[in-house]
């Protein structure tokens, strides 16, 4: 068996932004996408979300592409949610999803945020970079950070999950 260690923090939301993921549905839900999750060799180390919106901390396994990991996950928990009768068949999410990188030392970070989401927002603490609302895939030419055009290295702050300052 090789070797790795590849740590993703994913979001993604529900198709234009409704309240649909309560809390009756969120155990439901949660539950089948770590299942859903465990059958693909993924790892969840952490779960969360708002009624909008979900987050997770998660491990790939290289031979998966993030891509084909959130496809499976959000085509099938959106199926199961309407086969289960827990909402109405209008339920979908939102096309696209946020997606980053995570070394070991992050990991525990993002686990607490993820872990505190709706602290984060009942307080309004939440990180602007996790928490974006644009509904269509966007590059880092596009985010509005004021980064070199072509940056050779791209460096997370330390802290990138303390609320305090933005990551970058």
């Amino acid at each position: 068996m090789s070797f790795w260690r590849a740590y993703y923090h994913l979001v993604w939301a529900t198709r234009n932004r409704q309240p649909w993921i309560q809390p009756e549905v969120e155990p439901h839900l949660f539950a089948y996408l770590i299942r859903k999750s465990a059958s693909m060799g993924v790892y969840v180390y952490a779960i969360n979300g708002i009624q909008d919106h979900i987050h997770l901390v998660v491990a790939i396994p290289p031979h998966l592409s993030i891509a084909e990991v959130v496809k499976n996950l959000k085509g099938a928990s959106s199926h199961d949610l309407k086969k289960a009768n827990i909402l109405d068949s209008s339920f979908a999410w939102q096309r696209g999803y946020g997606v980053l990188t995570l070394g070991e030392r992050q990991r525990k970070d993002a686990e607490a945020y993820v872990n505190n989401q709706k602290a984060h927002h009942q307080q309004g603490t939440t990180n602007a970079w996790l928490e974006r609302e644009a509904e269509g895939d966007e590059a880092l030419e596009n985010i509005g950070n004021n980064l070199p055009s072509s940056p050779h290295t791209m460096q997370d702050e330390a802290g990138a999950y303390q609320v305090e300052e933005p990551p970058f």
